[in-house]
């Protein structure tokens, strides 16, 4: 089976109308990946622009991810079924776990298992993991084989490069997908970023992008403006050198932005 895209849209945050209209013009300027989740109340949004934008499904690549509350074995594929109904499709190509379970209500056993299933069923293509330590990559391992799983989407920016998940996810060959690459737009403004855009003739935000994907990362960056959603689909095109990569790599600080009480684990 293929690998994931390395490029795609992420709709986080986005509700509605702006929903539509962000997924319609990134399909429309060539986007193929599409990303969203449960709990971001916009899976019917994302379904809808999917059908107006004449693009067939066959062409797409569509990540979900399964909330929280849904784990538990009885709920998790009954779940996922409500996703594909608003996301107008009879798959998904990637699944995710959302969270770690809070609490450990559900053992990672149990809710890995119940993807796999969701997987043999096929509801969808391809299972993986998101805000996963290494120990819950761990256990992920021990429930369904490394093998299995296709991607741990984590935070992942110039700011906060996340090497101790990196290294462990490579060496058991699964993938890492960064989500908010651009820090939340922080990292936009830092003086070696702005360098090293300035002497490729490109954006601050193309360079955060390039640089992760040449880390070997899928990146998933959302906008409602088609500028920024074309600007940043040609970080594609991009190299940076072994020295501005070095400069880049230096940039870590640990700077985490997402840890939301209750439902963050205890980070590497």
């Amino acid at each position: 089976m293929t690998s994931i895209p390395q490029f795609g849209l992420g709709t986080f945050r986005l509700t509605g109308q702006a929903a539509v209209d962000s997924v319609k013009t990134a399909l429309d300027l060539g986007y193929r990946l599409v990303d969203t989740a449960q709990i971001y109340g916009n899976e019917a949004d994302v379904g809808q622009a999917i059908a107006e934008s004449g693009v067939p499904r066959d062409a797409l690549f569509l990540t979900t991810k399964i909330w929280t509350a849904n784990y538990a074995r009885g709920l998790l594929i009954p779940s996922l079924k409500d996703s594909l109904t608003k996301l107008r499709t009879d798959h998904a190509d990637l699944t995710l776990i959302h969270w770690p379970s809070p609490g450990n209500a559900v053992p990672v056993a149990e809710f890995m298992g119940a993807l796999a299933e969701a997987k043999a069923q096929g509801l969808t293509k391809r299972i993986g993991v998101s805000n996963f330590t290494v120990d819950l990559m761990r256990q992920a391992i021990a429930a369904v084989g490394a093998g299995e799983i296709a991607t741990n989407q984590i935070e992942l920016h110039p700011y906060l490069q996340n090497r101790k998940v990196v290294d462990f996810a490579r060496s058991q060959g699964i993938p890492i997908t960064s989500y908010m690459t651009l820090g939340y737009g922080a990292v936009l403004k830092d003086p070696v970023i702005q360098d090293i855009a300035a002497a490729h003739k490109a954006t601050p935000a193309q360079i955060s992008l390039a640089w992760a994907m040449q880390l070997g990362h899928a990146v998933i960056p959302s906008s409602t403006r088609r500028a920024n959603l074309e600007t940043n689909m040609r970080a594609q095109q991009l190299h940076l050198t072994d020295q501005e990569m070095a400069r880049m790599a230096s940039l870590e600080r640990n700077g985490r932005i997402t840890s939301p009480e209750g439902l963050a684990p205890v980070w590497d």
